[in-house]
């Protein structure tokens, strides 16, 4: 039996999110939690998402050696991780595409000449 969460008309779930990310950027900030970080600016969707990225390394110290339930904390912290970037690329008129189309540029590279080609 398949346990995979649906989405709205099947889509992926980063583009479904990614459409509800839009539509609630201009909705009111009292009845949504996204609308509300809009609302507050850049400075607190980054102090989010600096506490997500905090929370998920301190999940992943322990889960490396921690239990199922260890281990899932890590997932749900990555998750929330991954939901706060969203919403500051969101705020930044970037879109989810932009960052997998530049994982895709990479694929294949190595990870060292890929850093040697950076801007300094």
């Amino acid at each position: 039996m398949d346990t995979t969460p649906s989405t709205p008309n099947n889509a992926p779930v980063l583009d479904a999110l990614a459409d509800v990310l839009r539509k609630r950027r201009h909705a009111s900030p009292d009845d949504s939690y996204v609308a509300s970080l809009h609302y507050k600016g850049l400075n607190k969707i980054l102090e989010k998402l600096g506490e997500e990225a905090t929370e998920t390394l301190l999940a992943a110290k322990d889960a490396e050696h921690g239990s199922f339930d260890e281990r899932q904390a890590l997932v749900a912290e990555t998750a929330d991780l991954w939901f706060h970037s969203l919403v500051m690329l969101s705020h930044l008129d970037l879109d989810h595409q932009d960052v997998l189309n530049e994982l895709a540029r990479r694929f294949g590279i190595s990870g060292h000449d890929e850093k040697a080609t950076r801007p300094q």
